[in-house]
C-alpha cells in the first residue's frame, strides 16, 4: 500500500485540528449552543473553509465521537493482549479510558452527546460503543473468572464503571489540580477496590407466579 502523500497527511492533520477545536467548543459551550461560526473563529478560519472539511455540526460531532471510540477500542485491545493479571488489565483500561476522554480531542465531552446526532449517525456510534463496552466487559469477566474480582454481575458492573468514567468530561478543566492520568488512577483505585470486595450478586427472588 502506498504511503499517504504530504498533501494527504496535511489534510488529515487539519481535520484533526478542526475536531480538537470543535470538541473544545462543545465542551465550553455545550453542543446545542455551539456554532460553526464560533468553531471557525477559534480556528481563525473562514467558515467556508471549515465547510470544505465538514458539512455541518452533526458531522463534526460524529467524527469527534468516532475518533474517540476508535482510540478507546484500540487502547483496550492493546491492554487485553498484555501478559498481565486480569485485575491489572482492568486497572490499565480504566486509566486509559479516563486519559482518552479527557485528552483525546480536548477530552471530547462530545463523547456523551450521542443523543444529539441524527438517527443514522447515532446508530453507527452506538454500534461502535457497544463493541467497546463488550471489550471492557470481557476484562471484568476475566477478573471474576480468575478470582481477582468478586462474582458480581459483569454487565451491570461494566455499565456502572463506564458511566462513572465518562462523568469527568462534564467537570474536568485542563490545568486543574489533577492530571488526566492522576484522575484515572484515582478512579481505578476506587473501582478496583470496590470490585475486589463487592458482595456476590444475589439471584433474583421475585415471584414467577
Amino acid at each position: 500500500m502506498a504511503e499517504p502523500s504530504r498533501r494527504e497527511r496535511k489534510a488529515v492533520e487539519r481535520r484533526l485540528a478542526i475536531l480538537r477545536t470543535a470538541a473544545g467548543v462543545f465542551r465550553d459551550r455545550g453542543y446545542d449552543s455551539a456554532s460553526m461560526d464560533e468553531i471557525a473563529e477559534r480556528l481563525d478560519m473562514a467558515k467556508g473553509n471549515l465547510y470544505y472539511y465538514f458539512s455541518n455540526k452533526h458531522e463534526l460531532l460524529f467524527f469527534c465521537q468516532d475518533a474517540s471510540l476508535d482510540a478507546l477500542i484500540s487502547g483496550v485491545d492493546s491492554i487485553a493482549a498484555l501478559e498481565e493479571e486480569p485485575d491489572e488489565k482492568l486497572r490499565r483500561a480504566v486509566v486509559a479510558h479516563v486519559v482518552c476522554v479527557l485528552d483525546e480531542l480536548e477530552g471530547a465531552s462530545a463523547h456523551t452527546e450521542v443523543h444529539s446526532l441524527p438517527e443514522d449517525l447515532r446508530g453507527r456510534i452506538i454500534a461502535k460503543r457497544d463493541v467497546y463496552e463488550a471489550r471492557v466487559r470481557a476484562l471484568v469477566e476475566s477478573g471474576i473468572a480468575s478470582g481477582a474480582l468478586a462474582p458480581v454481575d459483569a454487565k451491570l458492573a461494566t455499565l456502572a464503571l463506564l458511566g462513572a468514567l465518562n462523568a469527568p468530561t462534564r467537570w474536568y478543566r485542563p490545568g486543574g489540580k489533577l492530571s488526566p492520568e492522576a484522575i484515572g488512577e484515582e478512579f481505578a483505585s476506587l473501582f478496583l477496590d470496590g470490585l475486589r470486595h463487592a458482595r456476590p450478586s444475589i439471584p433474583s427472588t421475585r415471584s414467577t407466579r
